[in-house]
């Protein structure tokens, strides 16, 4: 894992690891521009209709998206927090933009759970092992991220991102 561990809790964090073959430059495109996050970001079968970056310190990563029953929606909005290209991607969904707190996380019980994400992007031979760590607030919001299937959610998105990238 390319965290260390001081900085990884096991009782709040969850982490993804894949060996990649496409380079940290195609991976760092298809997430930071949305002609290319609409493709994948949802795993199959939700769709994200839309997608808003500000690709900035402090700037705004908004996705929409669509599930396959009717009424099915979700929007999801965050503040970037770390931008170090081809090699680092973090933000969090607790911060609006320009650090503004999140006012839907005021009340613990709508359903919703703060995190912070960071995605690693480290060179390997025959392209990039990629790490996404997730970072919750409580115990309760990790459990609710793995029992909504955080593994199998990201390892779909993961799938979807190298066939979109690959096609292009």
């Amino acid at each position: 894992m390319t965290m260390n561990n001081a900085q990884f809790d096991a009782t709040l964090d969850l982490v993804f690891e894949r060996e990649v073959p496409l380079p940290p430059e195609a991976i760092w495109a298809a997430w930071t521009q949305p002609e290319h996050v609409v493709h994948w970001f949802t795993p199959a079968p939700w769709q994200t209709t839309e997608c808003q970056i500000d690709l900035r310190v402090g700037g705004l990563f908004h996705t929409e998206m669509k599930g396959p029953e009717p009424g099915q929606q979700f929007s999801g909005i965050g503040c970037y927090l770390e931008l170090l290209p081809h090699r680092r991607l973090v933000w969090t969904n607790a911060l609006l933009p320009g650090f503004r707190p999140n006012p839907s996380f005021a009340d613990s019980s709508c359903g919703d759970f703060p995190f912070t994400a960071q995605i690693e992007l480290e060179p390997i031979a025959g392209g990039t092992r990629y790490t996404a760590i997730v970072k919750h607030r409580d115990a309760a919001g990790r459990a609710q991220h793995a029992a909504m299937g955080f593994e199998e959610g990201w390892g779909k998105a993961l799938e979807q991102l190298i066939a979109h990238m690959q096609r292009i």
